[in-house]
């Protein structure tokens, strides 16, 4: 199977599917190779003036593919997280429009995606959804940065630990979304969307998103802190008693856990 497909619904316009629909698009490691090819690919092409991303299937994704995390060592987890920070700061810095199509649920990494895009359509009833303290993990895929910058660092943090779905209403209250349409209306606007912004001059656009996304240490997103987190976390007895419950349908015993926390990485060491 053809983990992403790759089409042109519009002249200028290039649209990128992960298909993995068995999986409700689950990003495994084949769709991150898939996917960062693809990026680089519309970038450098003189043609392409605008790209959407969606889900095969009419799901946008389910994020990151559990099973694949489970027991992996450091390194292992640590080349993970550089694999799909490329795609991260391909997005961050994509000098061209980039537009979500969110139908049914964009959860985790899934979500992390969109985030970074430009424009974010989503259906009625789709929904957000950031699992990952819920599993012993922290946001990763740059959502740290990035929904802080759209819903200010407070909100962020209450939906980060709340870790309960987002309805499309709530979304677009806190900037999280653009537009809410109909749900077999989403890629349909995706296309429109992406039509007026493929219009606009692109270098001014380029410069400008630059300049909005630009900080004084050029790390917006602090991606290498962000990856050592979460190696330190999927390494973790914590994210093996996330998992566990997740696959055994129950509610994470977290206090359970015989370990003292760690100190955090930001501690002043002397």
């Amino acid at each position: 199977m053809t983990e992403l497909l790759i089409d042109h619904p519009a002249p200028g316009i290039r649209r990128l599917l992960i298909n993995r629909p068995e999986a409700r698009n689950a990003i495994n490691a084949a769709v991150r190779e898939a996917l960062h090819a693809a990026l680089i690919a519309a970038r450098d092409d003189k043609t392409i003036r605008a790209v959407i991303i969606g889900g095969a299937g009419g799901f946008f994704s389910a994020g990151g593919d559990l099973p694949s995390m489970v027991g992996i060592g450091a390194q292992a987890a640590r080349a993970r997280m550089e694999d799909g920070h490329k795609i991260v700061s391909l997005l961050w810095t994509f000098p061209k429009p980039v537009i979500a199509a969110i139908e049914r649920a964009a959860v985790g990494a899934g979500a992390g995606i969109a985030m970074l895009a430009d424009r974010v359509v989503i259906g009625k009833t789709a929904t957000l959804l950031f699992p990952f303290l819920r599993l012993g993990l922290i946001p990763d895929w740059g959502l740290i940065q990035t929904l802080s910058r759209r819903t200010g660092a407070t909100q962020a943090s209450r939906f980060f630990t709340d870790g309960k779905p987002i309805d499309a209403e709530t979304a677009a209250a806190h900037s999280m979304a653009d537009f809410i349409v109909e749900d077999d209306a989403v890629m349909a606007h995706a296309i429109a969307q992406a039509e007026l912004l493929a219009a606009l001059p692109l270098a001014a656009f380029a410069r400008l998103k630059q300049l909005l996304r630009h900080d004084e240490n050029n790390n917006a997103l602090n991606l290498p802190h962000e990856a050592h987190a979460q190696t330190a976390c999927l390494t973790g007895p914590e994210f093996a008693e996330g998992y566990a419950a997740f696959k055994e349908k129950r509610p994470a015993n977290f206090i359970a856990i015989n370990e003292a926390p760690s100190p955090p990485d930001t501690q002043t060491r002397s």
